[in-house]
């Protein structure tokens, strides 16, 4: 029947149970009423017709109940009005939906990781529910020479499947619940082979080559430094914003005389030192290409950028770094100053840092027989 105001407050109850009637206008949308005189808005969706309740009339009117009714619908699948049965959404439709979602509450470089493992590694054009547990796993599981790269896969599929399951898209997850683990990292580059990566780096074009040098001299992590801009160097000092790192607060690192001078002898004309191509309002973002290019020649054992965290971490307690100097700078908040004592202990370790800075700074001057630099 066509369903007005007029209708649906005429709509007599059944002598038992309760009746369903439906929507001309939006077929699966209909009102249900019950033996008792309830009257109660319901909608169709999904491929399984599973049915709904919107709310009970009058509390809740006609026009509102239909237009919930077009959101549920729409949100699970695309309604063929001639069949009356829904399409399943196809994976594209969904990973669209997926990102935008997720980008209302996660880091841009985070939506991006996730658009790119899931468009390379899962080109599905299928409906949602067509895709088979089989089909996810054989192509995780193709994986294995890149263990890095299939455990970050494995988790975007398996975070965007439950997603779908969350938004009614899919009954159940393809992805099982396995676990692809990773090993914890242990690489600490030897003095040869940062060496290499030095002199390779100062002969590397900007901008990967300086942000491989700063990762060297600072210990910060890559994305702290590919975001690094000019707005947050004061007296001598990187200021990260509270909400910028990892642990959401404000950490300061004093700048050694190495790192000073490559910072002043970046291209200036924006905030950001390390734009990325397209944006001069957005940080560097062309690390996996860059560092291909970067290792070629190198001939060393394969590591990650993050591994030379790990190095100078080592290497300033070679030089005799206190490790609560050394997690200052690193800003590790579960470390030997951590709990109670974190609460307590405000001093800002400034001067210690800048030691331990330089003495990084003649460390590496060793390395390669250059002048020592005096703090």
């Amino acid at each position: 029947m066509s369903l007005t105001d007029l209708s649906v407050g005429k709509l007599k109850p059944p002598t038992s149970g309760q009746i369903t009637y439906y929507d001309d206008a939006l077929p699966g949308f209909g009102v249900r009423v019950s033996q008792g005189g309830s009257k109660s808005f319901v909608v169709m969706y999904g491929k399984g017709r599973k049915r709904k309740t919107i709310g009970r009339y009058p509390a809740i009117s006609l026009k509102d109940a239909r237009i919930a009714a077009k959101q549920i619908q729409s949100e699970v699948a695309t309604f063929d009005p001639h069949t009356a049965t829904a399409l399943p959404v196809p994976f594209p439709k969904a990973l669209e939906r997926f990102l935008g979602d997720r980008a209302a509450h996660t880091k841009p470089r985070t939506i991006a990781e996730y658009q790119r493992l899931l468009v390379r590694h899962f080109p599905f054009t299928k409906g949602m529910g067509d895709i088979k547990r089989s089909e996810v796993m054989r192509i995780v599981e193709g994986l294995q020479k890149t263990p890095t790269e299939q455990h970050h896969a494995f988790v975007a599929i398996r975070i965007m499947m439950n997603w779908c399951v969350r938004h009614g898209l899919i009954e159940d997850s393809p992805v099982p619940p396995v676990s692809f683990k990773k090993t914890a990292r242990s690489r600490v580059l030897t003095d040869d082979e940062l060496r290499r990566v030095w002199q390779r780096a100062a002969e590397f074009p900007y901008p990967f080559g300086p942000i491989v040098q700063l990762l060297i001299l600072t210990g910060q992590r890559r994305s702290e430094i590919g975001s690094l801009r000019r707005s947050w160097i004061k007296d001598d000092m990187i200021v990260f914003p509270a909400g910028f790192t990892k642990n959401k607060r404000e950490h300061r690192v004093p700048l050694g005389p190495k790192a000073k001078a490559i910072l002043d002898s970046l291209p200036g004309g924006t905030d950001h030192f390390f734009p990325s191509r397209t944006s001069d309002d957005c940080p560097y973002n062309g690390w996996a290409k860059s560092k291909r290019v970067f290792d070629e020649p190198l001939g060393i054992e394969p590591y990650v950028l993050h591994d030379l965290r790990r190095t100078f971490s080592s290497k300033l307690a070679e030089t005799g770094a206190p490790i609560h100097v050394t997690e200052r700078i690193l800003n590790h908040v579960s470390g030997t100053v951590s709990g109670v004592a974190a609460v307590y202990n405000r001093y800002s370790y400034s001067a210690e840092m800048l030691g331990a800075m330089c003495a990084m700074d003649n460390y590496l001057s060793s390395l390669n027989n250059f002048p020592r630099i005096h703090a």
